[in-house]
């Protein structure tokens, strides 16, 4: 079992956010701000108790800052896929692959990896997304072009605000 550190983005626009990777990359991004939440959500992925250390996850925290500040619209972080189901993964990388200022739905998820039937579990999949704004699970809509769920505070609002960011949510 490999150490994991975390560490947090305390100034956004969307509060504060914190970051945890280990020797392989990323393995979970939280919204909440909560420590002791994104501790737990932490260990139930990597099965380690992570350590606070912000020098690790500085590229992380850096590079969201540069997000938020509309300096960065493509991340290139390593992240660590095995914290994830095999599905999981499947349907995140394509997640990864819809660019910023992008939207595509559920449905499209589901036909480019081969499962056109697998629309709730790749909601389902995008909902446990770990890794929210790097994994921009944010660009993913309902059938209806509509915005679905967002499991991070704020939800749909917050969902809204990203897209707004991003120049590719008008509301």
């Amino acid at each position: 079992m490999s150490q994991v550190w975390i560490g947090k983005l305390p100034t956004t626009p969307l509060g504060e956010i914190w970051a945890a990777c280990n020797d392989v990359g990323l393995v979970a991004v939280s919204l909440w701000g909560d420590r002791e939440r994104f501790v737990a959500q932490v260990a139930g992925l990597t099965g380690a108790l992570p350590l606070v250390d912000e020098g690790p996850v500085t590229a992380v925290t850096t590079q969201l800052d540069e997000y938020f500040r509309k300096e960065r619209q493509e991340f290139d972080l390593p992240i660590d896929w095995s914290v994830m189901t095999p599905f999981q993964q499947t349907v995140l990388r394509e997640v990864c692959a819809v660019g910023y200022g992008r939207v595509v739905t559920y449905g499209d998820i589901a036909q480019r990896i081969g499962n056109p039937k697998a629309v709730r579990a790749v909601g389902h999949a995008n909902g446990r997304n770990p890794i929210p704004i790097i994994i921009p699970c944010h660009r993913i809509l309902g059938s209806d072009g509509k915005l679905h769920g967002y499991s991070a505070p704020g939800g749909l609002e917050t969902k809204a605000w990203l897209l707004r960011l991003e120049g590719s949510w008008l509301l």
